[in-house]
């Protein structure tokens, strides 16, 4: 038996053993566990207004899409399975807006990046004037749709400035033209728009890609021999090829979902024949009142440019790794 020595006496009993002192350790969990959850307290504010207007209208739209939906209070929605995307593919007009919406991508994704490319490498070099010419190029970027397509609704008008420049300044035509109301002229007319708007844009990119191509690379280049176009195709493409793939899907995704200009230009005219698949479905659904079908080719519309997407970026994967 073992005792303790008190000032009264010996203590008989086992003596207990010190507390563990509360040491510096228990300090950094505690601030390393803050500082785990630190990015998430950050984040919730937008993924709560991202979950409320993006992700619940989306799933609310595809469950849309297999009813026949009754917006009347009181109404039964009738449940249709796929009966509306059976009746989009057999929807002539669908086909024909798909058309028009692929046909807008085709004309203006490969100019914005043409042309925005172009202008990118010219005001690359420093100059006194440079800053002015990218807040003229990229004007248009912010400026709105709104005013912008009433613009060109102007100036592709019969009497419009179009006209006039084509018929009595160069004579390549007659100055005669209904750009409007013709459904090819009307698209060149729109896509005209488009590439216009956007060049700005895919300019900016471009020009913060080059900004990280290796100036040694480019200067041994030289020393090599190599011309302008040498270096570029195999100095700064290869460089700026993610920044290509980037502006190239977005570019895509935007001309699938062209809609102001469409409305305010040409409102479908003549006939629906310059309609687009977000038209359309934005006619059905709050001109018609068929939220139902409306639903479904917003979930087709969506589906599509998913798909485009993966294929594209895929794409450009396996040729950045075989440059």
């Amino acid at each position: 038996m073992t005792a303790a020595h008190t000032a009264a006496g010996p203590v008989a009993g086992p003596v207990p053993a010190p507390a563990p002192a509360a040491g510096p350790a228990a300090a950094p969990r505690r601030s390393s566990r803050r500082a785990g959850l630190a990015p998430y307290v950050f984040l919730a504010p937008g993924f709560v207004l991202f979950a409320a207007f993006i992700i619940f209208p989306t799933l609310r739209a595809f469950q849309i899409s297999f009813y026949d939906w009754g917006i009347v209070a009181g109404s039964v929605s009738k449940f249709l399975g796929f009966d509306n995307y059976s009746r989009a593919f057999h929807d002539p007009h669908f086909w024909l807006t798909l058309s028009n919406s692929g046909m807008y991508m085709l004309l203006t994704v490969p100019a914005q990046i043409a042309i925005g490319l172009c202008i990118a490498l010219l005001l690359k070099a420093r100059s006194p004037v440079q800053p002015l010419f990218r807040v003229l190029f990229y004007l248009p970027v912010v400026t709105s749709w709104v005013v912008v397509s009433l613009l060109f609704k102007f100036l592709f008008a019969d009497g419009g400035l179009v006209n006039y420049t084509l018929g009595s300044f160069l004579h390549i035509t007659d100055g005669q033209t209904s750009w409007l109301s013709q459904r090819w002229t009307a698209l060149v007319a729109i896509c005209a728009l488009g590439v216009w708007k956007g060049i700005g844009w895919s300019m900016m990119i471009f020009l913060a890609a080059l900004q990280g191509v290796p100036q040694n690379l480019e200067e041994a280049a030289t020393v090599d021999g190599a011309g302008r176009w040498q270096r570029f195709r195999a100095v700064t493409l290869p460089a700026i090829w993610p920044a290509m793939a980037f502006v190239t899907v977005m570019l895509v995704i935007g001309g699938f979902n062209v809609f102001t200009s469409v409305v305010l230009m040409t409102n479908g005219a003549p006939g629906g024949q310059t309609d687009v698949l977000l038209t359309y479905m934005y006619q059905q659904a709050f001109g018609n009142l068929d939220f139902g079908y409306g639903s479904a080719i917003a979930v087709l519309l969506t589906l599509g440019v998913f798909l485009l997407s993966l294929f594209q970026m895929r794409v450009f994967r396996r040729t950045a790794s075989d440059t």
